[in-house]
């Protein structure tokens, strides 16, 4: 899916697939486990949108079964013919990290 470009905001429409592992601190199985379109400026702002989304109980969709975001997970930010972008929660923040990591 391409991005959307809006104009007065200028945010862009950010294809967001979360992954998780069936037991938190595994270090593989890593499967999706939600996909959503997340509104942000860049892929920062995107990160941050996804992690408050899916952290705070108020807002949590409701159709979201998995736990809550935590170290170790990853974020796939695909923004089509543009490419795919990964980024692991370290303890020290967002991580990008190489395809591989992802089985």
């Amino acid at each position: 899916m391409v991005p959307v470009l809006f104009k007065k905001n200028k945010l862009i429409e950010y294809d967001v697939t979360i992954f998780q592992t069936p037991k938190f601190g595994d270090g593989k199985g890593y499967k999706a486990v939600y996909r959503l379109m997340i509104p942000a400026k860049n892929h920062e702002d995107a990160l941050y949108q996804t992690f408050r989304k899916f952290n705070i109980p108020d807002i949590i969709p409701e159709d979201y079964s998995a736990r809550y975001i935590g170290t170790g997970d990853i974020i796939l930010i695909d923004e089509g013919k543009r490419g795919q972008s990964y980024y692991q929660l370290q303890p020290g923040g967002w991580t990008k990290i190489n395809r591989i990591h992802v089985r």
